[in-house]
């Protein structure tokens, strides 16, 4: 759900939520940024589908999603709305935390401990759904058996090299997503988590 932008070297892709102060407050909430995920990834949703698929009641998810509305998360949709029923779509299929914006360092503890829910909880995600994953591979054809992937590496770098490396592999997945169209008979479509961090050497 979110990912880094490095500060100032490239434009920003309009169809990406730059996050701010202000927004990172209403965003640092566990249920919003599960319903934002889902609406980015399963498309527009009422309050209630959205309340049976993440187990939260209708009251909740509408509050919450009334708020990310507030601050250009959401919004409406009004192709799909039908008398009183509302429907809500993601404004963003992304969203961007600019590098040159410290949070962690920010001297407001809120602000910290907004930054800190939001990454913990996309951690979480990435989690559950990496467990999904291995709890269900065996229901996937053998093409998708030989093409997924579970890695990892150790390599010593400078903290410039490692915002390179960053770089490029966004870059990298980036230069996939127009390739497959959407319907074509057996894709489908892929997770990948991207985890960069430095670790003490004793």
């Amino acid at each position: 759900m979110a990912a880094n932008e490095a500060g100032g070297e490239k434009p920003l892709d309009p169809n990406i939520h730059r996050v701010d102060v202000r927004t990172l407050r209403v965003l640092a909430h566990p249920l919003r940024i599960r319903l934002l995920s889902a609406l980015r990834e399963f498309g527009p949703a009422t309050a209630s589908k959205l309340g049976d698929r993440l187990g939260e009641s209708s009251g909740a998810t509408s509050y919450h999603l009334r708020q990310l509305a507030a601050h250009g998360f959401v919004e409406d949709d009004p192709t799909l709305g039908k008398g009183r029923e509302r429907w809500w779509r993601a404004v963003h299929m992304g969203t961007a935390f600019d590098r040159s914006a410290d949070f962690l360092r920010d001297p407001d503890p809120e602000v910290r401990g907004a930054i800190g829910v939001v990454l913990h909880e996309v951690a979480t995600t990435h989690t559950q759904e990496l467990n999904t994953w291995l709890g269900t591979m065996h229901e996937w054809p053998e093409e998708w058996l030989r093409g997924f992937d579970v890695s990892d590496f150790k390599v010593r770098l400078t903290p410039e090299l490692s915002l390179e490396l960053a770089e490029k592999i966004h870059d990298l997945v980036d230069s996939y997503s127009d390739r497959v169209p959407e319907g074509t008979e057996g894709s489908a479509v892929v997770r990948t988590h991207l985890h960069v961090f430095p670790r003490p050497t004793d």
